[in-house]
């Protein structure tokens, strides 16, 4: 069975949490989306660059959930939820899958 990446995981673990919050209206069910996503991620990065970095990262995750609500004030929703996506993504690349490549 091929391993997938925490890269992609973690980004649409963000992504799509947020679109089955908007589009279902229902944020729990977004919470869940974005909460079995960050717990895939993490034991992936733990996997991949130990528990160290995969506190980081999963701190990071969380962080970029939190930050993307007054992000989204500034320069809208989706665009926010891109930012925060893609900047867990790079640092997902940079800290455990680069090593593991």
């Amino acid at each position: 069975m091929a391993r997938v990446s925490a890269t992609p995981i973690a980004a649409a673990g963000l992504v799509g949490g947020y679109a089955v919050a908007r589009w279902t209206r229902k944020r729990p069910l977004g919470g869940a989306v974005l909460a079995v996503a960050g717990a895939a991620a993490a034991e992936q990065w733990r996997r991949q660059a130990g528990g160290v970095a995969a506190g980081a990262l999963t701190a990071a995750y969380v962080a970029a959930f939190a930050g993307s609500h007054p992000l989204a004030k500034k320069v809208g929703a989706w665009p926010a939820v891109f930012s925060v996506a893609g900047a867990v993504a790079v640092a997902s690349w940079a800290v455990a899958d680069r090593r593991a490549s």
